[in-house]
Formats: structure tokens, sequence, C-alpha cells
């Protein structure tokens, strides 16, 4: 099998290719103290930029990363879309792979410009705000709210989905002021200030989603009221979000009725919810029928609902490799196809549970 992380026996030598083949760079400290020019050329054969002492503006090391940290919004690129998810350290493989880790590696600044992957990147963020924010490292926390500020952006510029991040950016604000208020009890890591500037940007973004005002979008002379009602009807019958069909239910008489229709909710407490568990919890209305309406709301406090995406990340169970799916992985199984598994932002969460 070949090694997919860096090789445990490698001495970490540098090499450099020449005509009679690759050798080992050996550097002697004595004649480079001699030497009178004191302009020390590094030389890195890995591919990296070549710093004179006199061109360096940043020598230290620490410099130079605190430089690009704060030069850059993005810090962190790689090259491959996959990460391998392991929990324990073995011969080939040292250490082992962190939420923090999965979550930088898997792109997720380019997955919410993605309208199949938006919905699954907002409840990923949402779980992790409300159970394992204190488990990001710091690198990983800079990239979780640069990932969000990126989707509260684009909800401002485009009006789509205010909701959900309305309901992202609560979640998260009460975990804040749960964590700050109890600053020296939990583990929070970094500086309080940031933290603290960190609640008032978030509490200035709810404030600007709180003011945004839907723009009304004419394509010609039609809207969605001129339809026929058997189409709205139909459209009603496509969502499987019982706030979306409220919503809509708004926009006009006629749209009102039918969103109350006990056929449209009775389809969608089926869809959410399993036949054991609606029986258990029946709610007639004063003519005596199921009001299925009141029972999706009553059944949603005690069972999850069902989640659909138009796209998840994916688990190769051969490989133990998480990745998107059109961006592949190294599987070295002879049916690749039979070990990927559909990955849910709660399967996400608990794969890295230790």
């Amino acid at each position: 099998m070949p090694f997919l992380g860096q090789d445990w026996r490698s001495p970490g030598w540098s090499w450099m290719k020449t005509e009679d083949g690759w050798k080992r760079c050996e550097f002697d400290c004595e004649d480079l103290e001699r030497d009178n020019n004191f302009n020390l050329q590094v030389m890195n054969v890995c591919n990296q930029e070549v710093y004179t002492a006199e061109r360096c503006e940043y020598p230290a090391k620490k410099s130079k990363k605190e430089y690009f940290n704060n030069t850059t919004r993005s810090q962190y690129w790689y090259r491959e879309k996959w990460i391998c998810v392991q929990k324990e350290s073995t011969r080939e493989r040292h250490g082992y792979c962190t939420l923090g880790e999965a979550f930088n590696r898997l792109d997720f600044s380019s997955a919410i410009q993605d309208v199949r992957r938006f919905n699954y990147v907002v409840k990923l963020l949402q779980l992790i705000a409300t159970s394992q924010l204190t488990s990001l490292s710091g690198a990983a926390q800079k990239n979780y709210f640069n990932v969000l500020e990126k989707i509260v952006r684009k909800v401002l510029e485009d009006q789509h989905n205010p909701r959900l991040i309305r309901e992202l950016l609560q979640d998260l604000s009460s975990t804040l002021c749960i964590l700050i208020r109890e600053v020296g009890k939990s583990v929070l890591v970094g500086n309080i200030n940031t933290w603290i500037c960190r609640l008032d940007t978030i509490l200035s973004w709810q404030q600007q989603l709180m003011d945004l005002q839907i723009t009304q979008e004419f394509c010609g002379d039609l809207s969605l009221c001129d339809i026929p009602l058997q189409m709205q009807n139909n459209i009603l019958y496509r969502f499987s979000d019982a706030w979306d069909i409220i919503n809509l239910g708004q926009v006009s008489p006629a749209l009102h009725v039918l969103s109350e229709d006990r056929h449209l909710w009775k389809k969608l407490c089926k869809y959410h919810f399993a036949e054991k568990m609606f029986c258990r919890h029946l709610i007639f209305s004063e003519k005596g029928h199921i009001d299925w309406k009141l029972m999706f709301f009553a059944l949603q406090k005690y069972y999850p609902k069902r989640e659909q995406y138009g796209d998840t990340l994916h688990f190769c169970r051969h490989c133990s490799i998480l990745f998107w799916k059109d961006s592949g992985h190294p599987c070295t199984a002879n049916d690749p196809s039979s070990c990927l598994v559909p990955v849910s932002p709660q399967h996400f969460i608990d794969l890295f549970r230790f």
C-alpha cells in the first residue's frame, strides 16, 4: 500500500539533483563563516524561495509566519482536497486527524459557492458552533470565521437563504456569550479580547440581516400569483421545509389557503418522521380530524428531521479518507464506488470524537 502521508523513516536530509544522480546536500559551516561577503544564500531544495540576508524582510521564522497570516484572508491552501481520518498513530502515519485539520483541508470556502453544498456547509458550521467550537485550533478558528464572513457577504449580496444564516448566527452568538461569561472554567483557545471582537462582529452581522430588504425581481409580466392554482399547489408539495411553506403562504390569500392544506402537512410529516413516531403524538382538531400541522411542530421537538442536501462529503471505508465526491481521492480498492458512504453533518462531527 502506498504511503499517503510523510514517510516515518525519512531522516529529513536535503537532496540535490545532479548529472550523476541525486546527492545529499552538505553545508560546511566553517567555510560559510570564513566568507568575507556575509550575504549568505540560504538554499532550500524543496522548491522554496531563495532568501538573502540583505533582501529578506522577515529573517525570523515567527515574523514571516505572522506577516503571512496578517496579509492574507485565507491562510491555508492545500493541493489535495481530501483528508485521511485516523484516530491513532501507526508506523506509516504519525499523529492523528482533528476536526480543525479537516475543516482546513476540505476547502469549505469554495464549497459555499456551490448551491448544492451551501446548506450542507451552513448546517456543519451550526453544529460546530453549538458543540465543537472549543475543540478548534487557532488556525481552524480563523478559517471558520473567514468562511462565515464569506457566507454572510454572499447572503447580503444575493439575498438567498437569510433565515438559515440568522439561525446559525443566533446559535453562534449564544455559544460565545456562554464561553466568554464562563472564561477560566472552559477551554477557550485564544485571547479573550479576540473572542469579544468576534462576538461584536457577529452581532453586527445579525443586525445587517435583520435590516435586509428583499428586492422584488420582475421576470416579465407573469408572477407566482398569476399561474394556475394547481401549479401553485405543486410548488408547495415540492418543499421539505415547514417554514418555507409558511412564508410562501403569506404571499397571497390563495397561497395561504393552499399552505394550510392538511394533506400537505400530512405528507410533510411522513417525509420527515416514521409512522411509529407520529402515532405516539396524535393531535386532533376541534372537528375530530388529525391536525397534521401542529403534529409536525410537536414531532420536531422529540425527533430529528430528515436531512436533504444536493451534495455532501463522502467517506471511503477502504482508505479512511474524507473528500468531496467530484474531487476524488487516491483509492486503492478494486471497486472504489462500493466503499463510499455519504457523510451527514452530524456524522462529520462524530468522525472526530475521541
